[in-house]
């Protein structure tokens, strides 16, 4: 192995050929995990409508993020008994059945099932590309490759928005709904990088043997998924419900045998507990949480808000959608080095923790008349709050770890950061669809007096649009807005609609003063953090950048 490594740094030789093939492989994998997030999130809106599950849709979003969490300790783990290329390709694989299966999904539930198991193989992408990578490279080579890497991560989000904006906005491609692309398009991606490590990646991992923390991997499931299912279905059954409050206690008992799991796997174990006697760990992936919940929690809501409340296009909203991978590059390319030279974790966290909550309670004043320019501006600054924020988690975790738990803790960062992520997602699309109702109400009776609204009641035209049905039902008392299909927003009468898009952006105000609420309860945490690292590192290989963007 170590002559075989020392022959990939050598230009012209097989060796360094193989190498490089095995390297594209890779990074093929990677864009798939990367563009998947971008391009699903731009096409939500539109694949929700079509399945008539938009109240729903926090299932799709939440079924990935959680099963990919867990998936990602598990593969990097049963790498070291099985063989680094074999669990690769496994997970290609399930990554591949999941989004064919996604692609033919005939409701939100089916897509959140089929979005699991895609999520199982997007963790196991995640967990092995830098493992493999390492296995194959000198310290020298992979910060050369390092770069390689980055690009896939910025192209996957400037390119992954507008993508998905293409594939919504087309109503068929190729004779299939353009909707399914946004998850068929991983096929071609996928099976290029299943030939290209079956057929190159010869060089051999050292395995070694490895206790798998299957038990504990399960009982995490039983605490998270009734917590998710409450936080979803909890406004329909109602918060003290007996199924509610039996769902919460399910989840309560799941954790306590999770955590009695973890105790007794020692250092096997799916997030070792001994990690948690290090202050900076506990502090940081504490902050990771949050992060995950205000960050995620907020963002999948920026496609929603250009399409529902500004009116625009699924591409038009793709393409504003790159401001905020700008404003993740921008920060995040070079912070790194400057991090590692000041040892200053709590100042740059405080930094962008306090840039996200601003640009959050900022969009919470916007409206359906704010002008567009302002909702690029914030998206921006979004990104580059979220630029600051993930990669001095990741240092901080990383230079602060002994080197033989390196690797459990970068695992750990993921793995805090996805289960933040998640509950935000859950909860916020919760929050936001339970809010709906009731403020596109009070939008109604306030405008229900206005000139243009009463002629629009009276305009023999707009009786007959079959669109304009649900507002009329809204407005006359008969039925209330069915939002688990908006598509009747593009094509019903503006002056009928106004109220329904008031309604929908009050209730995305309260979701994103929420989102910059819990962002101020980890500013707190992150005062508990010592002003500057005792013995700051010297810097690292490098922080990859697709740990840093959103996706």
């Amino acid at each position: 192995m170590a002559e075989e490594r020392a022959a990939a740094e050598i230009p012209g030789t097989p060796e360094f050929r193989a190498v490089r093939v095995v390297i594209i492989g890779l990074m093929l994998g990677l864009m798939l995990s990367s563009l998947d997030f971008v391009i699903v999130a731009a096409a939500m809106r539109t694949v929700a409508d079509q399945l008539h599950g938009q109240t729903v849709q926090a299932w799709a979003t939440t079924a990935y993020m959680v099963t990919s969490t867990i998936a990602t300790p598990l593969f990097g783990k049963l790498s070291d008994l099985y063989g680094r290329k074999k669990l690769y390709i496994l997970a290609i694989g399930i990554f591949l059945v999941g989004s064919l299966l996604c692609g033919l999904a005939g409701s939100m539930y089916q897509l959140a099932a089929y979005r699991a198991l895609q999520g199982i193989g997007g963790g196991g992408l995640t967990a092995l590309a830098f493992a493999i990578m390492g296995d194959i490279l000198t310290p020298e080579l992979r910060a050369r490759y390092q770069v390689w890497f980055s690009a896939v991560s910025a192209i996957a989000g400037v390119a992954g928005a507008p993508i998905g904006g293409l594939f919504a906005g087309a109503d068929t491609l190729l004779g299939i709904d353009g909707w399914r692309w946004a998850f068929l398009i991983n096929l071609p991606i996928g099976v290029a990088a299943l030939v290209v490590v079956h057929l190159k990646f010869t060089m051999p991992g050292k395995k070694r043997e490895q206790r798998i923390d299957y038990s504990g991997a399960a009982w995490l499931v039983v605490c998270l998924g009734p917590w998710l299912v409450v936080s979803e279905q909890g406004r329909h059954w109602g918060w003290g419900s007996p199924l509610t409050l039996s769902l919460l206690v399910i989840g309560l008992v799941g954790l306590v045998l999770f955590l009695a799991t973890e105790r007794r796997m020692a250092d096997a174990a799916v997030i070792p507990l001994r990690l948690f006697r290090n202050r900076m760990f506990t502090v940081i992936n504490g902050a990771n949480v949050i992060i995950g919940i205000g960050v995620f929690g907020s963002l999948i809501f920026l496609p929603l808000y250009l399409q529902l409340v500004k009116g625009q296009s699924p591409g038009e909203a793709g393409m504003m959608l790159i401001l905020q991978t700008a404003g993740v590059l921008t920060t995040s390319r070079g912070l790194s080095k400057v991090i590692n030279r000041s040892g200053r974790y709590r100042a740059f966290l405080l930094l962008g923790m306090g840039t996200v909550a601003g640009a959050l309670f900022a969009f919470a004043s916007l409206d359906q008349e704010s002008p567009l320019w302002l909702a690029g501006a914030l998206i921006y600054v979004l990104g580059a709050g979220v630029g600051v924020c993930f990669p001095v988690a990741l240092l901080a975790l990383q230079n602060n770890s002994a080197k033989e738990d390196m690797g459990v803790s970068s695992a750990a960062y993921s793995f805090f950061r996805g289960i933040g992520g998640a509950a935000g997602t859950a909860l916020f699309l919760s929050m936001m669809f339970s809010l709906a109702d009731s403020r596109i109400a009070d939008a109604v009776a306030k405008v229900d007096r206005s000139t243009e609204f009463r002629a629009a009641l009276n305009d023999p035209s707009v009786l007959a649009n079959p669109a304009n049905v649900p507002v009329m039902e809204t407005v006359k008392g008969t039925g209330g807005i069915n939002l688990d299909d908006t598509s009747f927003l593009l094509t019903a009468d503006p002056r009928l609609t106004a109220p329904v898009v008031n309604g929908i952006a009050d209730a995305m105000s309260a979701v994103f003063l929420a989102g910059g609420c819990v962002m101020l309860i980890g500013f707190g945490l992150a005062f508990l953090l010592p002003k500057r690292a005792k013995e700051p590192e010297a810097p690292q290989v490098g922080v990859p950048e697709s740990e840093s963007a959103v996706s």
